[in-house]
């Protein structure tokens, strides 16, 4: 089985801009790559799962959200931190044009972009993780079943500060609904790196 890491986009890798679609408003966030790096050397894919309503809106083309991706990864495979998948969903239930105008599996809450990874990899669901900015990431992580980051760029300060009241319903270490908050994806890997040494000391696979 495969650990994966499950990464949302804007906000989490690259400064959050909206509806992202042209390569020059591509600004990658401080401690990224080397982020990425670390986690393949030890072993995990790294999968990108996006929402991106801005082809449902005809902002955008498909083409263009491809083109960004492309893009991106060679900027990160300069210092080795390759994206391994870019997976993204182009529909909005609500403000959608034409055949993108619809309630899909993909959108984040929805787990299909995660689901998606496993025609490629045998997801080991217990030792993978989604990381993002945003409460609709970590339910799609809780949803699929693997542990869950939310970082404090893009709007997760914000999520935080609101996880941080009072609320019924489902919650984890310290009284919040994910396995960890860090300020940055990089604080988020080095937190990841150090529970999987930690799963290897006590035998897990």
């Amino acid at each position: 089985m495969e650990r994966v890491i499950f990464l949302d986009r804007d906000g989490t890798l690259n400064e959050e801009v909206n509806y992202l679609y042209r390569k020059e408003d591509l600004r990658i966030l401080e401690g990224v790559p080397g982020a990425i790096r670390k986690l393949k050397a030890r072993g995990f894919k790294i999968v990108v799962v996006t929402n991106q309503a801005g082809v449902a809106r005809g902002y955008y083309k498909e083409e263009d959200v491809k083109k960004l991706h492309s893009y991106m990864n060679e900027l990160l495979a300069a210092s080795q931190g390759a994206i391994d998948h870019f997976f993204y969903c182009p529909h909005h239930p609500y403000h959608g044009i034409g055949a993108y105008k619809c309630r899909c599996h993909c959108r984040k809450p929805e787990t299909g972009l995660l689901e998606m990874a496993e025609q490629y990899y045998n997801v080991d669901k217990e030792r993978s993780w989604m990381v993002g900015d945003k409460w609709t990431d970590i339910q799609a992580g809780i949803r699929y079943g693997v542990r869950t980051a939310l970082v404090g760029t893009g709007y997760g300060a914000e999520v935080h500060r609101e996880q941080m009241l009072p609320m019924e319903g489902h919650r984890k270490e310290g009284g919040l609904p994910y396995d960890i908050y860090a300020e940055t994806f990089a604080d988020a890997a080095r937190e990841i790196l150090r529970r999987d040494t930690t799963d290897q000391g006590a035998g897990k696979p």
